[in-house]
């Protein structure tokens, strides 16, 4: 059974949250998917998502699109995971990456560096960016953020209560234990130098840019075919600092809509006491 049957619709308690409740099985493809970033995240993954946003794309597809923005996609991700590492399921076909990826002309970060090859056959016409970094301060960065935040004890306690939550993290630990084949600390800079080899032996030169953001607009705009900004610098976010502050914030917020809910749970069972008591004593 698809894991995206689990989908259930968003709980009207989600109020101090405000993340879309979009079910993707629904969708299809409303844009052409022009640019394949397919490097490891933490390597600018999200200062080249605010680049492309700039130069005009139409979203660039990352991984905050389904752990804050459209938590219903880690569905999805969860079903091609499986397919990919455990056989269940049938392999992401390009209509299936349409239903999920339809509305980005780009993808970026993780886990869509996890289907790089499914990617590049799927959308042969897409141009393929290869953003990197030094693997020892990647490692060290990926360290101290997602992979924190895959071990985070309070995600996980909250994914057995929150709506978001129980959609998201199981995907975020499915792809560190497949991915990184469960063992991130030892195994990740190998797998790092790997994924990229891979990916170069795959594309040809001319259709692949390796690329790191301190490399600025110039190489990028170059190989995409369009004109520098001139009115801003390359956009520069998403430290590690403000990782951490905004993933603890995160869980700030979905614990309280988990208190909502267990609020509008204690309500209505009052409410349905005093009905019975009403009625026993013909008060009505």
């Amino acid at each position: 059974m698809a894991y995206a049957s689990k989908y259930t619709p968003k709980p009207l308690t989600d109020i101090f949250t405000s993340d879309t409740d979009i079910d993707r099985r629904q969708c299809t493809r409303t844009v052409p998917m022009k640019v394949l970033i397919l490097g490891c995240g933490r390597t600018g993954t999200m200062s080249i998502r605010a680049a492309m946003k700039k130069l005009g794309y139409v979203d660039t597809y990352h991984m905050m699109n389904c752990s804050i923005e459209n938590p219903p996609d880690a569905l999805l991700w969860m079903d091609a995971l499986r397919a990919k590492y455990d056989g269940v399921g049938e392999p992401f076909t390009r209509k299936d990456w349409d239903k999920l990826l339809g509305g980005a002309q780009a993808v970026c970060d993780w886990p869509a560096c996890a289907f790089a090859k499914e990617l590049i056959e799927a959308y042969p016409e897409a141009k393929v960016v290869l953003t990197g970094r030094d693997v020892d301060s990647w490692h060290a960065s990926t360290m101290q953020t997602v992979y924190w935040r895959a071990m985070d004890p309070e995600l996980r306690i909250l994914s057995r209560f929150s709506w978001a939550a129980s959609m998201y993290y199981p995907m975020l630990k499915k792809f560190f234990d497949t991915f990184f084949e469960g063992n991130f600390p030892e195994k990740g800079k190998a797998i790092f130098t790997r994924h990229y080899a891979e990916v170069k032996a795959m594309v040809p030169e001319e259709k692949l840019l390796e690329y790191r953001v301190t490399d600025g607009w110039e190489p990028l705009c170059k190989f995409l075919g369009d004109s520098v900004p001139t009115d801003c610098p390359f956009p520069n976010v998403n430290d590690n600092k403000n990782f951490v502050l905004r993933s603890r914030r995160r869980n700030r917020c979905q614990m309280l809509n988990v208190a909502a809910q267990v609020v509008e749970m204690l309500l209505m069972i009052g409410l349905a006491w005093y009905l019975v008591f009403r009625i026993q004593w013909n008060l009505f």
